[in-house]
């Protein structure tokens, strides 16, 4: 199938178009969208594009971003495939896993997936629960390259993938906007797979050596195809992983052949959709269909780092925060901008499992230990249940979600690292006196009476009658007061509560307050006063 370039502009020289031809084999055609060759307005933008890129590049300070998307890639078969490129990456970068989401609020496939690495936002905003695309809202969420072309029209913008939804209008897509300058659109089968993998690695290359981008997303869909056919435990998956790699370093020594690429900073992330089972498959709630990764190169990344704080959605904030665009509405930030959340620093101090008998034994995911200033308050808290939720916790995701999957834990998927779980329904699962009521107390935080804090944090909180959680205040050690209860499900939820610090004040406490009994469960993560 011809590849077709879809976009505002076809900015691509005689001799690089003439270079793709001849490394494909085949008719490159143009599709104009409105704005397209021909349209003024366009020329005018791509006169300024070009005015532009001159002195950005004299100036020695042009700032590049390639995010490249390998479908359906699982991290241990990367690390134990024959794969340099990538583990080069690896070395010299940041290697970073991370969970999705499950249903409801999406399966764990491509179209929710890649949704939400190029929008930053989790599906819950983008819409996307499913590869039938229903309910999509890219007008709002916008992919990267648009966001940074509507920013910055000055910016060079591109995209190839060979699965169509990502950059052709076919199969509910496009992902990436017609916005975007430039995009190229094959048609791969991964399910039988076959792959145009080498082509769409050819034509990036020879965009990313001879062209001037300065935002790019390539996506390599056999490794996924692999896992379908065999399994990711397959010898074929590695095989697939170790081509793959090959493609990943044509379009690396592409860069580092730019003319300019010495005045040039180029930040590069490798970043997949979903895992696969071992078997083969995924859009459930395992671990393995949820295991994902970021792998990133470039200024203010440390080399041979390792995060576990890093979310899928953090790409397109990286991507974006690396060509000058804000960030503002993002789930996702920079991954220069760590999370700072003292719930962190308790991943040391995690053990392995006491009574929970679906997670792995040799896991480590739990401790009743709070952090420096904290405190857990247990006085009211009933005697028994299960160890590891006799009251407030510290958790991670890959723990707390084997305890019970398919309860909605999965969806807390804005809380990062180490965070604090209040679980009336697993704690019940063992013989226990009382009910569950636990407090969660923050350090006393220095305010100034008569003005306006704001206290932040990120909740998941699953409600069922009989249970209560609240958020209380005390100022100057008072007595607490409720500014905030819970009578509704709040999933997945950034929350922002005013607080009105009264005359004479000079500090707050924070107090979350959770009862129930066999009921469901909050989560709090990253509490700050703003």
């Amino acid at each position: 199938m011809s590849p077709v370039l879809r976009g505002r502009t076809l900015a691509v020289t005689a001799t690089a178009t003439a270079l793709l031809a001849t490394t494909l084999g085949l008719t490159t055609t143009a599709t104009a969208a409105p704005g397209g060759p021909g349209d003024p307005k366009a020329a005018a933008e791509a006169a300024a594009k070009a005015a532009a890129a001159a002195p950005r590049a004299a100036a020695g300070s042009t700032d590049k971003v390639l995010v490249i998307g390998l479908d359906g890639t699982v991290l241990d078969r990367v690390q134990a495939a024959d794969a340099p490129n990538l583990k080069g990456l690896m070395a010299e970068g940041l290697t970073a896993r991370s969970t999705l989401y499950a249903s409801p609020m999406a399966a764990t496939s491509s179209g929710p997936g890649w949704s939400t690495i190029a929008t930053g936002v989790w599906p819950d905003k983008h819409g996307v629960k499913d590869n039938s695309f229903t309910g999509k809202n890219y007008t709002a969420y916008p992919d990267f390259l648009t966001r940074a072309e509507n920013a910055k029209p000055s910016l060079n913008t591109y995209a190839a993938a060979d699965w169509e939804p990502i950059t052709s209008t076919d199969a509910g897509g496009p992902i990436f906007s017609a916005k975007v300058d430039k995009r190229l659109s094959l048609k791969g089968d991964r399910d039988g797979y076959e792959s145009e993998d080498p082509k769409i690695a050819a034509a990036a290359s020879a965009e990313l050596r001879d062209a001037n981008p300065d935002a790019s997303f390539v996506y390599f869909g056999q490794v996924d195809g692999a896992g379908h056919s065999y399994g990711a435990a397959s010898r074929q998956y590695l095989d697939a992983i170790g081509r793959v790699d090959a493609l990943v370093g044509q379009l690396l020594t592409a860069v580092k052949a730019r003319p300019a690429f010495a005045q040039e900073n180029w930040k590069i992330l490798v970043t997949t959709d979903h895992g696969h089972t071992d078997a083969g498959g995924h859009g459930g709630s395992t671990l393995q269909e949820r295991g994902t990764f970021v792998i990133a190169k470039g200024p203010g990344i440390p080399a041979g780092s390792r995060r576990e704080d890093v979310k899928l959605v953090d790409v397109a904030a990286t991507a974006l925060a690396q060509v000058g665009v804000p960030t503002t509405g993002l789930d996702g930030v920079p991954l220069d901008a760590p999370d700072a959340d003292p719930f962190d620093t308790l991943r040391p101090a995690l053990q392995a499992r006491a009574d929970e008998t679906g997670i792995p034994a040799g896991a480590k995911g739990f401790t009743h230990t709070p952090p420096a200033g904290w405190s857990v308050d247990n006085s009211k808290m009933g005697t028994g249940g299960v160890t590891e939720w006799a009251g407030w916790a510290f958790t991670t995701d890959e723990f707390w979600t084997q305890a019970q999957r398919d309860q909605w834990r999965e969806l807390g998927v804005r809380s990062r690292d180490v965070f604090a779980v209040a679980d009336s329904d697993e704690w019940d699962d063992k013989a226990h006196t009382g009910t569950f009521d636990s407090t969660l107390v923050t350090p006393k935080w220095a305010v100034t009476g008569g003005t306006t804090r704001t206290l932040d944090f990120q909740t998941h909180y699953r409600h069922e009658a009989g249970q209560t959680a609240q958020v209380l205040v005390s100022y100057n050690g008072a007595a607490p007061v409720v500014v905030k209860t819970y009578t509704a499900d709040a999933v997945a939820k950034t929350e922002s509560l005013p607080l009105q610090i009264p005359a004479g004040a000079t500090d707050v406490q924070v107090r979350f307050r959770y009862s129930g009994n066999n009921n469901w469960f909050w989560t709090v993560d990253n509490v700050r006063l703003g």
